[in-house]
């Protein structure tokens, strides 16, 4: 290497984002290890640039940068702010690594000390690409679910000021399915604020310790009206004593009684709920012991396919049956994210015709590096 060569390469290397140099006759002299890290690890080094980055757009900016004398300039994005004279500035999807990265790229001329050539900065923009798309789908997505139950209501409202002013009968029908619709409107509105302070604090881990068994017993006193008129037998296991957990009391009652509800909803036609609990000696993704509540149904189950995306808010398996009782779509997020903040883990195993098991496993102590990051779920365990 060159002394221009190293010195573009010391130049590229306090640079954060991907970024490349080429010289006059536009073959790589330099990378940066962000750039290394995106191009999958590649040598790119004396190569043609546009063997690196195929783009015609891209290739059409370095190109108009080297010798603008012979080539047009680039078209100006709308989009992005207007760069100085001499330097170009686009926004491209472009192929790195085997996959799409929408990215805004600008090129600029190499200072003087390092020669003729053109930089070429990459700023990968695919991660707020994504959270845009995810908020505009959870932006669809609530109206919808807000939109489908006002409209039903509104239709009723005509109807009773018009046709069916004096019909009793059906006043009273209409009545009750406006409250059941308002109800769920409610329902709806408490599931997305639940889910919003949830998130806002998902990075803060309680301190607070709880009795976990006592806790567990509780719930299942809340629980037991409906698991009688649902004609489910609940049979509890290992939920005496006690055993002191870090956790969020009333974050941890929502969690278990969220998925003892789902069982009850969903699995009650099997007739039988169990509430487990157990000691794991070391789980090695909380890098310590920890404790697992096993939520258990002989119901009809769920299609393996459903699985990895039950915790996806709207989310549903039976659209219609959840709406029917009353679902939001919005619980299994709720927990989610709860689990999460605890550092622990969500596990969901089910055979269609078997029945389902919800496994929340806790970590027993706050530990030295407060167990897995926040985010670190990942599919089997959700």
């Amino acid at each position: 290497m060159d002394n221009v060569h190293r010195r573009a390469a010391d130049w590229l290397d306090g640079v954060p984002v991907p970024m490349l140099a080429v010289d006059g006759r536009a073959r790589t002299i330099a990378a940066n290890p962000a750039a290394v890290a995106l191009f999958g690890g590649e040598d790119l080094l004396d190569r043609p640039f546009v063997t690196i980055l195929r783009h015609p757009s891209v290739v059409a900016a370095v190109d108009w940068v080297l010798d603008p004398d012979r080539h047009p300039a680039p078209m100006i994005d709308p989009l992005l702010p207007k760069p100085p004279p001499g330097i170009a500035t686009l926004s491209a999807v472009i192929l790195a690594d085997g996959r799409d990265v929408a990215a805004d790229i600008t090129v600029a001329r190499l200072p003087l000390p390092l020669g003729r050539g053109a930089s070429i900065a990459i700023l990968d923009r695919s991660e707020a690409e994504e959270a845009d798309q995810m908020r505009r789908d959870f932006v669809a997505n609530v109206s919808h679910e807000l939109k489908t139950p006002l409209t039903a209501m509104i239709g009723f409202i005509e109807t009773l000021r018009g046709p069916a002013r004096d019909d009793a009968r059906a006043r009273d029908r209409f009545l009750d399915i406006m409250e059941r619709e308002a109800a769920r409107m409610n329902r709806l509105v408490s599931d997305l604020l639940s889910l919003s302070r949830v998130q806002s604090e998902v990075r803060r881990r309680p301190t607070t310790m709880v009795d976990l068994p006592m806790l567990l017993r509780g719930v299942l006193a809340t629980m037991d009206p409906a698991a009688r008129a649902a004609g489910v037998t609940v049979e509890p296991q290992g939920l005496s004593g006690s055993q002191r957990v870090p956790g969020d009391p009333d974050q941890l009652v929502q969690v278990f009684q969220n998925l003892i509800q789902n069982a009850l909803k969903y699995g009650a036609s099997g007739g039988y709920l169990g509430v487990a609990l157990r000691r794991i000696e070391h789980e090695p993704l909380l890098r310590g012991p920890a404790w697992a509540v096993d939520i258990r149904d002989k119901g009809e189950g769920i299609e393996g396919m459903h699985l990895p995306r039950l915790t996806e808010r709207f989310y549903r398996v039976d659209t219609h049956r959840s709406r029917a009782q009353g679902g939001t779509g919005l619980g299994l997020a709720i927990v989610k994210h709860i689990v999460n903040r605890h550092r622990g883990r969500l596990r969901i195993d089910s055979v269609r015709g078997q029945g389902s098991v919800f496994t929340v496993i806790l970590p027993e102590g706050l530990g030295r590096d407060g167990g897995v990051p926040a985010g670190g779920l990942r599919s089997p365990d959700l």
